[in-house]
């Protein structure tokens, strides 16, 4: 036999992914007037603290999104730039996961400097480059500390039961 990941693990694993792309992708629409703009609160952004539990979690959380930013109204450079920030970020995080509130910050200061500036450079706002970082990272602040903190502090509680 190979030295490979097993079906049923890679099986979990894509699984996982599929979910946490779905879910981010639906909570970031479903509150569309929040999601989008130099002042920005993604409640879905809360899912960021996932990839301390799970390596599916990266590309979960970068295909949800991608999805998520087809409709926004930056357009399809919030495809690629959004992506990117989240793919940074959740890579960052699981590189930091035995640090959790360093991991936190990772979609912090990712969306910050890449949303902050996409937002600057291609959203045409009357706010300056530091002003659309600051709005951006004082949203992501808000999602991932104020609410990925306790979803993270509610996963290490129910761990066992979760299998994470």
């Amino acid at each position: 036999m190979g030295t490979g990941p097993d079906k049923k693990t890679t099986t979990k694993f894509l699984t996982q992914a599929a979910l946490i792309a779905a879910v981010y992708a639906a909570l970031t629409v479903a509150i569309m007037p929040l999601s989008y703009g130099p002042m920005q609160l993604r409640v879905s952004e809360a899912m960021t603290v996932l990839p301390i539990y799970t390596p599916a979690a990266i590309p979960g959380l970068f295909v949800g999104c991608m999805i998520a930013n087809l409709v926004s109204p930056v357009g399809i450079v919030d495809v690629f730039i959004g992506g990117a920030a989240t793919l940074i970020a959740a890579v960052a995080t699981y590189l930091l996961r035995e640090h959790k509130l360093a991991a936190l910050f990772m979609p912090v200061l990712a969306n910050a400097v890449l949303v902050g500036g996409e937002l600057f450079y291609f959203y045409n706002v009357d706010f300056s480059l530091a002003a659309c970082c600051f709005w951006v990272g004082l949203g992501e602040t808000g999602a991932c500390y104020g609410m990925g903190l306790p979803l993270s502090l509610l996963l290490d509680k129910n761990r066992e039961r979760l299998s994470l």
